[in-house]
């Protein structure tokens, strides 16, 4: 989220407006903090994160990273992958409802593989679909055959996790505010929400949160990350799942204009001067059929809509219809559903100087930020 002007010499918010919300966040921040500063260590907290599900892969490899050593576990059989032998490498592939695992010492079958460190330890790793990607990953490895092919389920530390999705989804020179309110909402998402996957709590999408690679210990999104350890947004007293977007379109949304229940927190619309000074426009022309649905202006037809054309299909619910004879043109702003942080235009507040707990009760009023233990998460493993 960037540190040049590209964001123009105005501030999202008047300077008065935006002294005031220092002022509040700071107070939240230090009263929250004090409240909870006999909270657990977060490190013991994991998430299992789908991998690759967008691929449907038939076929993966896995080869040791770091110099670690791995233990493959298919069956009854198990295989140690020490990187200074030979058996540093394994295929792995889909044959109905097994798992078939190969390598040049090494066969088996068996309805799963997991694989970890020594004794049952996370461990460095890379996995692969061939001819496609290859990511490097840090925990433990379970994969297994559905109809799709072959599920990958990375289960890694939550604050690895949150340092992964802050590099992902921030904005290429991304100030550390900005990176820091990054980190805090998927702190959040991760530790209150659901994915509402099956055989895991989140994938690496943007249906849930984009997940690539850990970044590297000192670069900025670790450092974000580590600045904000523990931290998330929490609404009456208890962390909620915090949802935001690309460009929200100059207004932020609320559940009920997208047709959606409330549920841990209602989500209010404020405004976003650099969203609505620095428009991003779109048009798109979609069947009668779809525009039809398109004008119930609900999330649930706008994604019903956008997985039949393409993600980009219909970026975002702020759009206007103009009918034609048998289809329709979308005239329409911003990228994303719009609710909660609005990811440019928490740049620009980042950039105009204001802090990673202004930006947030910005975005997300009447909530506090608390620090976490184990036992402020809702899933259950």
């Amino acid at each position: 989220m960037g540190t040049s002007c590209a964001y123009g010499a105005s501030p999202c918010v008047r300077l008065s407006h935006r002294s005031h919300l220092a002022r509040r966040a700071r107070l939240l921040l230090v009263f929250s903090l004090l409240l909870t500063a006999t909270s657990l260590d977060a490190a013991a907290q994991t998430v299992r994160i789908g991998v690759f599900g967008l691929f449907k892969p038939r076929r993966l490899t896995l080869t040791t990273a770091n110099s670690a050593v791995l233990v493959a576990h298919a069956g009854p059989k198990a295989l140690v992958m020490d990187p200074t032998a030979h058996s540093s490498t394994l295929s792995i592939s889909v044959a109905g409802s097994q798992v078939v695992v190969t390598s040049p010492e090494f066969t088996s079958q068996a309805p799963s593989l997991l694989v970890t460190g020594r004794g049952g330890t996370p461990a460095d790793f890379i996995l692969a679909v061939p001819g496609k990607l290859r990511r490097r990953f840090s925990g433990t490895l379970l994969i297994e055959a559905d109809q799709d092919g072959l599920r990958a389920v990375v289960e890694m530390d939550l604050e690895s996790a949150v340092a992964s999705v802050v590099e992902a989804e921030s904005l290429p020179g991304a100030t550390m505010e900005a990176r820091k309110a990054q980190a805090v909402v998927a702190r959040s998402y991760f530790a209150a929400g659901t994915g509402g996957h099956q055989g895991f709590d989140f994938c690496d999408t943007t249906h849930c949160q984009f997940l690539r690679e850990r970044p590297a210990p000192d670069t900025p999104s670790s450092l974000a990350a580590r600045a904000t350890r523990g931290l998330v947004l929490a609404y009456d007293g208890r962390p909620f799942p915090a949802m935001y977007s690309s460009r929200c379109g100059g207004r932020t949304r609320t559940l009920a204009e997208l047709g959606m229940p409330v549920r841990s927190y209602p989500y209010y619309a404020v405004d976003c001067e650099y969203c609505r000074t620095h428009a991003l426009e779109w048009s798109a022309s979609v069947s009668a059929e779809d525009a039809a649905r398109l004008s119930r202006r609900t999330e649930t037809e706008r994604l019903e809509v956008t997985r039949k054309l393409g993600w980009s299909g219909v970026p975002s619910n702020r759009y206007t219809v103009s009918l034609q004879p048998g289809y329709a043109v979308l005239s329409g702003m911003g990228i994303g559903h719009g609710l909660g942080l609005c990811q440019h235009g928490a740049a620009a507040l980042a950039q105009a100087g204001a802090s990673f707990s202004t930006i947030l009760a910005h975005y997300y009023p009447n909530t506090s930020i608390l620090a976490i233990d184990s036992r402020s998460l809702v899933r259950s493993h």
